[in-house]
Protein backbone atom coordinates (compact mmCIF):
# COMPACT_ATOMS: atom_id res chain seq x y z
CA UNK A 1 0.00 0.00 0.00
CA UNK A 2 2.79 2.41 0.95
CA UNK A 3 4.66 1.46 -2.21
CA UNK A 4 1.53 2.16 -4.27
CA UNK A 5 1.09 5.61 -2.68
CA UNK A 6 4.73 6.42 -3.35
CA UNK A 7 4.32 5.36 -6.96
CA UNK A 8 1.23 7.55 -7.32
CA UNK A 9 3.07 10.51 -5.79
CA UNK A 10 6.01 9.96 -8.11
CA UNK A 11 3.67 9.75 -11.09
CA UNK A 12 1.87 12.95 -10.06
CA UNK A 13 5.19 14.70 -9.47
CA UNK A 14 6.47 13.69 -12.90
CA UNK A 15 3.21 14.73 -14.50
CA UNK A 16 3.34 18.12 -12.77
CA UNK A 17 6.96 18.57 -13.86
CA UNK A 18 6.00 17.72 -17.42
CA UNK A 19 3.17 20.26 -17.35
CA UNK A 20 5.50 22.92 -15.96
CA UNK A 21 8.13 22.16 -18.60
CA UNK A 22 5.47 22.34 -21.33
CA UNK A 23 4.20 25.69 -20.07
CA UNK A 24 7.74 27.03 -19.84
CA UNK A 25 8.37 25.92 -23.41
CA UNK A 26 5.23 27.74 -24.54
CA UNK A 27 6.34 30.86 -22.64
CA UNK A 28 9.75 30.67 -24.33
CA UNK A 29 8.19 30.30 -27.77
CA UNK A 30 5.86 33.26 -27.20
CA UNK A 31 8.76 35.36 -25.88
CA UNK A 32 10.80 34.61 -29.01
CA UNK A 33 7.85 35.00 -31.39
CA UNK A 34 6.66 38.28 -29.87
CA UNK A 35 10.20 39.69 -30.05
CA UNK A 36 10.39 38.63 -33.69
CA UNK A 37 7.07 40.32 -34.43
CA UNK A 38 8.24 43.49 -32.68
CA UNK A 39 11.31 43.71 -34.92
CA UNK A 40 9.25 42.95 -38.02
CA UNK A 41 7.05 45.93 -37.11
CA UNK A 42 10.15 48.11 -36.77
CA UNK A 43 11.76 47.05 -40.07
CA UNK A 44 8.52 47.23 -42.05
CA UNK A 45 7.64 50.62 -40.52
CA UNK A 46 10.13 52.38 -42.78
CA UNK A 47 8.46 50.91 -45.83
CA UNK A 48 4.99 51.78 -44.56
CA UNK A 49 5.68 55.49 -44.21
CA UNK A 50 7.91 55.81 -47.30
CA UNK A 51 5.03 56.65 -49.70
CA UNK A 52 4.12 59.56 -47.42
CA UNK A 53 7.42 60.76 -45.90
CA UNK A 54 10.15 59.12 -47.93
CA UNK A 55 13.02 57.19 -46.38
CA UNK A 56 15.93 58.97 -44.75
CA UNK A 57 18.10 59.05 -41.67
CA UNK A 58 15.31 61.05 -40.00
CA UNK A 59 12.58 58.50 -40.65
CA UNK A 60 14.72 55.59 -39.44
CA UNK A 61 15.87 57.52 -36.37
CA UNK A 62 12.27 58.36 -35.45
CA UNK A 63 11.07 54.80 -36.02
CA UNK A 64 13.83 53.23 -33.92
CA UNK A 65 13.35 55.76 -31.11
CA UNK A 66 9.56 55.33 -31.02
CA UNK A 67 9.73 51.52 -31.12
CA UNK A 68 12.36 51.40 -28.38
CA UNK A 69 10.29 53.79 -26.26
CA UNK A 70 7.31 51.47 -26.68
CA UNK A 71 9.37 48.41 -25.80
CA UNK A 72 10.80 50.14 -22.72
CA UNK A 73 7.46 51.22 -21.31
CA UNK A 74 6.00 47.81 -22.13
CA UNK A 75 8.81 46.03 -20.29
CA UNK A 76 8.25 48.25 -17.25
CA UNK A 77 4.50 47.56 -17.25
CA UNK A 78 5.18 43.85 -17.79
CA UNK A 79 7.42 43.85 -14.72
CA UNK A 80 4.66 45.40 -12.63
CA UNK A 81 2.15 42.87 -13.94
CA UNK A 82 4.48 39.99 -13.06
CA UNK A 83 3.97 40.71 -9.33
CA UNK A 84 0.34 39.60 -9.54
CA UNK A 85 -1.00 36.04 -9.27
CA UNK A 86 -0.11 33.59 -12.02
CA UNK A 87 -3.69 33.56 -13.31
CA UNK A 88 -3.80 37.35 -13.56
CA UNK A 89 -0.37 37.47 -15.20
CA UNK A 90 -1.45 35.01 -17.88
CA UNK A 91 -4.63 36.98 -18.52
CA UNK A 92 -2.77 40.29 -18.82
CA UNK A 93 -0.19 38.77 -21.17
CA UNK A 94 -3.01 37.41 -23.32
CA UNK A 95 -4.67 40.83 -23.30
CA UNK A 96 -1.43 42.59 -24.29
CA UNK A 97 -0.89 40.20 -27.22
CA UNK A 98 -4.46 40.61 -28.44
CA UNK A 99 -4.17 44.39 -28.16
CA UNK A 100 -0.85 44.19 -30.03
CA UNK A 101 -2.77 42.44 -32.82
CA UNK A 102 -5.43 45.16 -32.90
CA UNK A 103 -2.98 48.08 -32.75
CA UNK A 104 -0.73 46.55 -35.43
CA UNK A 105 -3.67 46.21 -37.82
CA UNK A 106 -4.92 49.67 -36.81
CA UNK A 107 -1.64 51.25 -37.94
CA UNK A 108 -2.61 50.40 -41.54
CA UNK A 109 -5.77 52.43 -41.06
CA UNK A 110 -4.19 55.27 -39.11
CA UNK A 111 -1.58 56.06 -41.75
CA UNK A 112 -4.35 56.63 -44.30
CA UNK A 113 -6.31 58.84 -41.90
CA UNK A 114 -3.49 60.81 -40.26
CA UNK A 115 -0.63 61.18 -42.74
CA UNK A 116 -2.30 63.74 -44.99
CA UNK A 117 -3.67 66.00 -42.23
CA UNK A 118 -0.41 65.93 -40.26
CA UNK A 119 1.70 66.69 -43.33
CA UNK A 120 -0.67 69.54 -44.25
CA UNK A 121 -0.07 71.19 -40.87
CA UNK A 122 3.07 72.61 -42.46
CA UNK A 123 5.46 71.58 -39.71
CA UNK A 124 9.12 71.01 -40.46
CA UNK A 125 10.03 67.51 -41.68
CA UNK A 126 11.46 66.22 -38.39
CA UNK A 127 8.45 67.06 -36.17
CA UNK A 128 6.13 65.72 -38.87
CA UNK A 129 8.00 62.43 -38.97
CA UNK A 130 8.01 62.14 -35.17
CA UNK A 131 4.27 62.80 -34.84
CA UNK A 132 3.33 60.25 -37.49
CA UNK A 133 5.69 57.53 -36.26
CA UNK A 134 4.51 58.01 -32.66
CA UNK A 135 0.87 57.71 -33.70
CA UNK A 136 1.48 54.57 -35.75
CA UNK A 137 4.09 52.50 -33.97
CA UNK A 138 4.17 53.34 -30.27
CA UNK A 139 1.16 51.31 -29.17
CA UNK A 140 2.07 48.06 -31.01
CA UNK A 141 5.60 48.31 -29.57
CA UNK A 142 4.25 49.02 -26.08
CA UNK A 143 1.94 46.00 -26.07
CA UNK A 144 4.58 43.66 -27.48
CA UNK A 145 7.00 44.76 -24.74
CA UNK A 146 4.74 43.49 -21.93
CA UNK A 147 4.94 39.67 -22.31
CA UNK A 148 8.70 39.12 -21.96
CA UNK A 149 9.25 40.11 -18.27
CA UNK A 150 5.86 38.71 -17.23
CA UNK A 151 6.44 35.32 -18.86
CA UNK A 152 9.97 35.14 -17.47
CA UNK A 153 8.65 35.72 -13.94
CA UNK A 154 5.97 33.02 -14.45
CA UNK A 155 8.62 30.50 -15.44
CA UNK A 156 10.84 31.42 -12.48
CA UNK A 157 7.96 31.11 -10.01
CA UNK A 158 7.23 27.59 -11.23
CA UNK A 159 10.91 26.49 -11.12
CA UNK A 160 12.69 28.76 -8.62
CA UNK A 161 15.56 26.31 -8.30
CA UNK A 162 16.48 26.97 -11.98
CA UNK A 163 16.35 30.77 -11.88
CA UNK A 164 19.71 31.30 -13.58
CA UNK A 165 18.99 28.92 -16.45
CA UNK A 166 15.51 30.36 -16.95
CA UNK A 167 16.78 33.94 -17.07
CA UNK A 168 19.44 32.96 -19.59
CA UNK A 169 16.97 31.01 -21.71
CA UNK A 170 14.41 33.84 -21.85
CA UNK A 171 16.99 36.51 -22.60
CA UNK A 172 18.40 34.30 -25.36
CA UNK A 173 14.92 33.58 -26.74
CA UNK A 174 14.15 37.30 -26.94
CA UNK A 175 17.45 38.04 -28.66
CA UNK A 176 17.13 35.15 -31.13
CA UNK A 177 13.54 36.15 -31.86
CA UNK A 178 14.66 39.70 -32.59
CA UNK A 179 17.38 38.45 -34.92
CA UNK A 180 14.95 36.12 -36.68
CA UNK A 181 12.34 38.87 -37.03
CA UNK A 182 14.89 41.27 -38.50
CA UNK A 183 16.07 38.71 -41.06
CA UNK A 184 12.53 37.58 -41.88
CA UNK A 185 11.32 41.15 -42.44
CA UNK A 186 14.27 42.18 -44.60
CA UNK A 187 14.68 39.05 -46.67
CA UNK A 188 11.27 37.38 -46.74
CA UNK A 189 8.14 39.14 -45.56
CA UNK A 190 8.40 42.53 -47.30
CA UNK A 191 9.66 40.99 -50.53
CA UNK A 192 6.99 38.27 -50.63
CA UNK A 193 4.01 39.76 -48.81
CA UNK A 194 4.52 43.51 -49.11
CA UNK A 195 4.12 45.91 -46.20
CA UNK A 196 0.38 45.47 -45.74
CA UNK A 197 0.62 41.68 -45.94
CA UNK A 198 3.50 41.73 -43.46
CA UNK A 199 1.56 43.78 -40.91
CA UNK A 200 -1.54 41.62 -41.27
CA UNK A 201 0.59 38.48 -40.81
CA UNK A 202 2.15 39.96 -37.66
CA UNK A 203 -1.32 40.90 -36.34
CA UNK A 204 -2.48 37.32 -36.97
CA UNK A 205 0.58 35.96 -35.12
CA UNK A 206 -0.18 38.18 -32.11
CA UNK A 207 -3.79 36.99 -32.21
CA UNK A 208 -2.73 33.33 -32.13
CA UNK A 209 -0.30 33.94 -29.27
CA UNK A 210 -2.97 35.75 -27.28
CA UNK A 211 -5.44 32.91 -27.76
CA UNK A 212 -2.80 30.39 -26.66
CA UNK A 213 -2.28 32.33 -23.44
CA UNK A 214 -6.04 32.42 -22.83
CA UNK A 215 -6.16 28.68 -23.43
CA UNK A 216 -3.38 28.06 -20.88
CA UNK A 217 -5.33 30.02 -18.28
CA UNK A 218 -8.73 28.60 -19.22
CA UNK A 219 -9.51 27.35 -15.69
CA UNK A 220 -9.62 30.86 -14.26
CA UNK A 221 -10.95 34.22 -15.36
CA UNK A 222 -13.39 32.87 -17.92
CA UNK A 223 -15.64 35.88 -17.58
CA UNK A 224 -12.80 38.32 -18.18
CA UNK A 225 -11.54 36.25 -21.09
CA UNK A 226 -14.96 36.30 -22.69
CA UNK A 227 -15.23 40.07 -22.36
CA UNK A 228 -11.72 40.48 -23.79
CA UNK A 229 -12.52 38.31 -26.80
CA UNK A 230 -15.74 40.21 -27.47
CA UNK A 231 -13.85 43.52 -27.35
CA UNK A 232 -11.15 42.22 -29.71
CA UNK A 233 -13.71 40.81 -32.16
CA UNK A 234 -15.63 44.11 -32.19
CA UNK A 235 -12.40 46.09 -32.65
CA UNK A 236 -11.34 43.85 -35.54
CA UNK A 237 -14.76 44.26 -37.14
CA UNK A 238 -14.62 48.03 -36.83
CA UNK A 239 -11.08 48.10 -38.25
CA UNK A 240 -12.16 45.95 -41.16
CA UNK A 241 -15.15 48.14 -41.97
CA UNK A 242 -13.24 51.43 -41.68
CA UNK A 243 -10.24 50.01 -43.47
CA UNK A 244 -12.37 48.94 -46.41
CA UNK A 245 -13.80 52.45 -46.71
CA UNK A 246 -10.36 54.09 -46.96
CA UNK A 247 -8.59 51.23 -48.79
CA UNK A 248 -6.32 50.72 -45.79
CA UNK A 249 -5.62 47.13 -46.78
CA UNK A 250 -4.85 47.92 -50.40
CA UNK A 251 -1.25 48.87 -51.16
CA UNK A 252 -0.68 52.44 -52.43
CA UNK A 253 2.07 50.97 -54.60
CA UNK A 254 1.62 49.52 -58.05
CA UNK A 255 4.85 47.63 -57.36
CA UNK A 256 6.45 47.25 -53.94
CA UNK A 257 10.02 46.25 -54.65
CA UNK A 258 12.90 45.54 -52.30
CA UNK A 259 13.80 49.24 -52.50
CA UNK A 260 10.79 51.40 -53.34
CA UNK A 261 7.06 51.84 -53.47
CA UNK A 262 6.68 52.36 -57.23
CA UNK A 263 3.75 54.09 -58.90
CA UNK A 264 3.11 55.53 -62.34
CA UNK A 265 0.83 58.57 -62.56
CA UNK A 266 -0.72 60.27 -65.56
CA UNK A 267 0.24 63.96 -65.78
CA UNK A 268 -1.14 66.78 -67.95
CA UNK A 269 1.18 67.68 -70.82
CA UNK A 270 -1.01 69.91 -73.00
CA UNK A 271 -1.93 69.56 -76.67
CA UNK A 272 -3.57 66.23 -75.92
CA UNK A 273 -0.20 64.54 -75.46
CA UNK A 274 0.08 61.49 -73.21
CA UNK A 275 2.56 61.83 -70.36
CA UNK A 276 3.31 59.78 -67.27
CA UNK A 277 5.47 60.27 -64.20
CA UNK A 278 7.30 57.69 -62.15
CA UNK A 279 6.82 58.10 -58.41
CA UNK A 280 9.27 56.33 -56.09
CA UNK A 281 7.96 56.34 -52.53
CA UNK A 282 6.41 59.82 -52.59
CA UNK A 283 8.72 61.71 -54.94
CA UNK A 284 8.44 62.06 -58.71
CA UNK A 285 11.48 60.74 -60.60
CA UNK A 286 10.90 61.85 -64.17
CA UNK A 287 8.10 62.57 -66.63
CA UNK A 288 7.97 60.90 -70.04
CA UNK A 289 5.93 61.75 -73.13
CA UNK A 290 4.78 58.72 -75.06
CA UNK A 291 5.32 59.92 -78.63
CA UNK A 292 8.09 62.48 -78.22
CA UNK A 293 10.92 61.00 -76.14
CA UNK A 294 13.18 63.97 -76.89
CA UNK A 295 10.80 66.36 -75.11
CA UNK A 296 11.85 67.08 -71.53
CA UNK A 297 9.13 68.37 -69.22
CA UNK A 298 11.17 68.72 -66.02
CA UNK A 299 13.29 71.90 -65.89
CA UNK A 300 16.29 70.40 -64.08
CA UNK A 301 16.45 67.48 -66.55
CA UNK A 302 16.28 69.97 -69.42
CA UNK A 303 19.09 71.94 -67.75
CA UNK A 304 21.28 68.85 -67.54
CA UNK A 305 20.57 68.22 -71.21
CA UNK A 306 21.53 71.81 -72.10
CA UNK A 307 24.84 71.66 -70.24
CA UNK A 308 25.69 68.30 -71.79
CA UNK A 309 24.98 69.68 -75.27
CA UNK A 310 27.07 72.79 -74.65
CA UNK A 311 30.12 70.93 -73.41
CA UNK A 312 30.12 67.62 -75.29
CA UNK A 313 27.46 67.77 -77.98
CA UNK A 314 29.71 67.24 -81.01
CA UNK A 315 31.67 64.15 -79.98
CA UNK A 316 30.98 60.81 -81.61
CA UNK A 317 30.36 58.26 -80.28
CA UNK A 318 28.60 59.96 -77.39
CA UNK A 319 29.16 58.00 -74.18
CA UNK A 320 27.17 58.72 -71.02
CA UNK A 321 26.80 57.12 -67.62
CA UNK A 322 23.77 57.65 -65.38
CA UNK A 323 23.76 57.26 -61.62
CA UNK A 324 20.14 56.23 -61.12
CA UNK A 325 17.59 55.38 -63.79
CA UNK A 326 14.20 56.45 -62.45
CA UNK A 327 11.91 57.07 -65.39
CA UNK A 328 14.92 56.89 -67.75
CA UNK A 329 13.81 60.28 -69.13
CA UNK A 330 17.18 61.66 -70.20
CA UNK A 331 18.66 58.33 -71.39
CA UNK A 332 15.51 57.85 -73.48
CA UNK A 333 15.85 61.36 -74.94
CA UNK A 334 19.52 60.93 -75.80
CA UNK A 335 18.95 57.55 -77.42
CA UNK A 336 16.29 59.15 -79.62
CA UNK A 337 18.43 62.18 -80.45
CA UNK A 338 21.82 60.53 -80.97
CA UNK A 339 22.20 57.40 -83.13
CA UNK A 340 25.82 57.29 -81.91
CA UNK A 341 24.86 57.31 -78.21
CA UNK A 342 26.27 54.62 -75.93
CA UNK A 343 24.58 54.87 -72.56
CA UNK A 344 25.12 52.96 -69.33
CA UNK A 345 22.62 53.31 -66.48
CA UNK A 346 23.34 52.12 -62.94
CA UNK A 347 19.90 51.53 -61.40
CA UNK A 348 19.97 49.48 -58.23
CA UNK A 349 16.32 48.38 -58.44
CA UNK A 350 15.38 46.05 -61.32
CA UNK A 351 11.70 46.78 -60.65
CA UNK A 352 12.28 50.44 -61.59
CA UNK A 353 13.65 49.40 -64.97
CA UNK A 354 10.80 46.96 -65.55
CA UNK A 355 8.29 49.69 -64.74
CA UNK A 356 9.97 52.15 -67.10
CA UNK A 357 9.74 49.59 -69.91
CA UNK A 358 6.18 48.50 -69.12
CA UNK A 359 4.59 51.88 -68.38
CA UNK A 360 6.91 54.73 -69.38
CA UNK A 361 7.70 53.73 -72.97
CA UNK A 362 11.38 52.90 -72.44
CA UNK A 363 12.34 50.73 -75.40
CA UNK A 364 15.19 48.25 -74.82
CA UNK A 365 18.07 49.16 -77.09
CA UNK A 366 21.44 47.57 -77.77
CA UNK A 367 22.96 51.03 -77.18
CA UNK A 368 21.54 51.07 -73.64
CA UNK A 369 23.24 48.96 -71.00
CA UNK A 370 21.57 48.76 -67.60
CA UNK A 371 23.54 47.67 -64.55
CA UNK A 372 21.31 46.66 -61.65
CA UNK A 373 23.82 47.37 -58.91
CA UNK A 374 25.13 50.17 -56.76
CA UNK A 375 26.26 53.08 -58.93
CA UNK A 376 29.63 53.45 -57.25
CA UNK A 377 30.49 49.84 -57.91
CA UNK A 378 29.17 50.02 -61.48
CA UNK A 379 31.19 53.16 -62.22
CA UNK A 380 34.35 51.58 -60.81
CA UNK A 381 33.98 48.83 -63.42
CA UNK A 382 33.92 51.34 -66.31
CA UNK A 383 37.17 51.98 -68.25
CA UNK A 384 38.98 55.18 -67.27
CA UNK A 385 38.93 58.22 -69.52
CA UNK A 386 36.10 57.00 -71.76
CA UNK A 387 32.93 58.90 -70.81
CA UNK A 388 31.70 62.23 -72.17
CA UNK A 389 29.03 62.80 -69.51
CA UNK A 390 28.22 61.36 -66.10
CA UNK A 391 24.85 62.30 -64.64
CA UNK A 392 24.20 61.94 -60.91
CA UNK A 393 20.46 61.61 -60.28
CA UNK A 394 20.23 59.55 -57.10
CA UNK A 395 18.67 62.33 -55.04
CA UNK A 396 15.64 61.30 -52.98
CA UNK A 397 13.65 64.18 -51.46
CA UNK A 398 15.43 64.97 -48.17
CA UNK A 399 18.35 62.63 -48.57
CA UNK A 400 20.71 60.94 -50.99
CA UNK A 401 23.14 58.03 -50.72
CA UNK A 402 26.06 59.44 -48.77
CA UNK A 403 28.67 57.41 -50.61
CA UNK A 404 27.67 59.12 -53.87
CA UNK A 405 28.55 62.60 -52.58
CA UNK A 406 32.11 62.20 -51.32
CA UNK A 407 35.51 63.36 -52.46
CA UNK A 408 36.59 59.76 -53.08
CA UNK A 409 33.57 59.08 -55.28
CA UNK A 410 34.02 62.31 -57.23
CA UNK A 411 37.66 61.36 -57.85
CA UNK A 412 36.39 58.10 -59.36
CA UNK A 413 33.93 60.11 -61.47
CA UNK A 414 36.70 62.40 -62.73
CA UNK A 415 38.93 59.46 -63.67
CA UNK A 416 36.20 57.91 -65.84
CA UNK A 417 35.57 61.10 -67.82
CA UNK A 418 37.43 62.11 -70.92
CA UNK A 419 39.77 65.09 -70.58
CA UNK A 420 37.01 67.62 -71.24
CA UNK A 421 34.08 65.52 -70.00
CA UNK A 422 31.40 66.87 -67.66
CA UNK A 423 29.79 65.64 -64.45
CA UNK A 424 26.23 66.78 -63.73
CA UNK A 425 24.34 66.36 -60.47
CA UNK A 426 21.01 67.63 -59.18
CA UNK A 427 20.35 68.57 -55.55
CA UNK A 428 17.13 69.77 -53.92
CA UNK A 429 17.96 72.12 -51.06
CA UNK A 430 16.88 75.22 -49.18
CA UNK A 431 16.74 78.15 -51.61
CA UNK A 432 18.65 80.68 -49.50
CA UNK A 433 20.64 78.37 -47.22
CA UNK A 434 21.71 75.44 -49.43
CA UNK A 435 24.08 73.84 -46.96
CA UNK A 436 24.26 70.51 -48.80
CA UNK A 437 24.62 72.06 -52.25
CA UNK A 438 27.45 74.30 -51.06
CA UNK A 439 29.18 71.38 -49.33
CA UNK A 440 28.95 69.27 -52.49
CA UNK A 441 30.32 72.22 -54.48
CA UNK A 442 33.25 72.52 -52.06
CA UNK A 443 33.85 68.77 -52.36
CA UNK A 444 33.73 68.84 -56.17
CA UNK A 445 36.23 71.72 -56.15
CA UNK A 446 38.82 69.40 -54.62
CA UNK A 447 38.59 67.26 -57.78
CA UNK A 448 37.47 69.38 -60.76
CA UNK A 449 39.19 72.54 -62.05
CA UNK A 450 35.82 74.24 -62.67
CA UNK A 451 32.67 73.72 -60.61
CA UNK A 452 29.42 75.54 -61.38
CA UNK A 453 26.27 75.87 -59.29
CA UNK A 454 23.06 76.50 -61.20
CA UNK A 455 19.88 77.39 -59.34
CA UNK A 456 16.29 77.30 -60.50
CA UNK A 457 14.36 80.55 -60.06
CA UNK A 458 11.19 78.69 -59.12
CA UNK A 459 9.47 80.18 -56.08
CA UNK A 460 9.48 78.35 -52.76
CA UNK A 461 11.67 77.58 -49.76
CA UNK A 462 13.31 74.72 -51.63
CA UNK A 463 14.96 74.91 -55.02
CA UNK A 464 16.50 72.51 -57.45
CA UNK A 465 20.20 73.02 -58.00
CA UNK A 466 22.32 71.54 -60.78
CA UNK A 467 26.04 71.22 -60.07
CA UNK A 468 28.55 70.75 -62.85
CA UNK A 469 32.13 69.57 -62.58
CA UNK A 470 34.03 70.34 -65.80
CA UNK A 471 37.20 71.59 -67.43
CA UNK A 472 35.99 74.86 -68.95
CA UNK A 473 33.51 77.47 -67.83
CA UNK A 474 30.04 77.50 -69.41
CA UNK A 475 29.74 80.55 -71.75
CA UNK A 476 26.29 81.45 -70.38
CA UNK A 477 25.14 82.69 -66.99
CA UNK A 478 21.42 82.05 -67.47
CA UNK A 479 19.57 79.37 -69.44
CA UNK A 480 15.81 79.63 -69.90
CA UNK A 481 13.57 76.59 -69.87
CA UNK A 482 11.61 75.74 -73.00
CA UNK A 483 9.50 73.14 -71.21
CA UNK A 484 8.45 75.49 -68.41
CA UNK A 485 8.09 79.05 -69.77
CA UNK A 486 9.05 81.66 -67.22
CA UNK A 487 11.46 79.30 -65.47
CA UNK A 488 15.21 79.55 -65.86
CA UNK A 489 18.40 78.31 -64.29
CA UNK A 490 20.95 80.96 -63.35
CA UNK A 491 24.58 80.29 -62.53
CA UNK A 492 25.36 81.38 -58.99
CA UNK A 493 28.13 83.93 -59.26
CA UNK A 494 31.47 83.84 -57.53
CA UNK A 495 30.63 86.64 -55.10
CA UNK A 496 27.43 84.91 -53.96
CA UNK A 497 29.19 81.56 -53.63
CA UNK A 498 31.85 83.21 -51.48
CA UNK A 499 29.14 84.76 -49.33
CA UNK A 500 27.34 81.41 -48.99
CA UNK A 501 30.56 79.68 -48.03
CA UNK A 502 31.28 82.27 -45.37
CA UNK A 503 27.81 81.98 -43.84
CA UNK A 504 27.21 78.24 -44.21
CA UNK A 505 30.70 76.86 -43.46
CA UNK A 506 30.56 74.02 -46.01
CA UNK A 507 32.13 70.64 -45.36
CA UNK A 508 34.32 68.67 -47.71
CA UNK A 509 32.45 65.38 -47.71
CA UNK A 510 34.48 62.19 -47.42
CA UNK A 511 33.81 58.48 -47.12
CA UNK A 512 34.54 58.88 -43.43
CA UNK A 513 32.21 61.84 -42.85
CA UNK A 514 29.35 62.80 -45.14
CA UNK A 515 26.34 63.98 -43.06
CA UNK A 516 24.11 64.74 -46.04
CA UNK A 517 20.87 64.38 -44.03
CA UNK A 518 22.01 66.99 -41.53
CA UNK A 519 23.12 69.42 -44.23
CA UNK A 520 20.07 69.35 -46.41
CA UNK A 521 18.18 72.31 -45.04
CA UNK A 522 15.85 70.34 -42.76
CA UNK A 523 14.40 72.53 -40.00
Amino acid sequence: MVRSCRADNTHRSRRKSAVIRSRTTVYLIITAASAACGLIIEIAAGRMIAPYLGMSLYTWTAIIAVVLAGFSLGHWVGGRISEQSAEDVRFHVAASLLLAAVSTAASLLLIRLLAGPVINLGMAPVPTILVITMALFFLPSFFVGIPSPALTKLAIDEQPERIGRILGAFFAAGALGSIGGTLAAGFLFISWLGTIGTYLAVAAAFLVMGLVMLLIGRDTGRGKAGVLLVVVVLACGALGALGARVNAFVSPCETESDYYCIRVAAVPAGDGRTARAMVLDHLGHGINLRDTPRALLTPYVEMQDNLARIHSGRRSPFRAFFIGGGAYTLPRAWLAARPDAEITVAEIDPAVTRTAIASLWLIPDKRLRVRHQDARRALREMPTGTLDVIVGDAFHDITMPQHLATREFFASVKSRLMTDGIYLMNVVDHHDRPRLAISILATLQTVFPVVELWRSDEQGRRSTFVLAGLEHKTPYSRIASRASPGTAFARVGGAEIKKLKNSLAPLVLTDDFAPVDRLIGVR
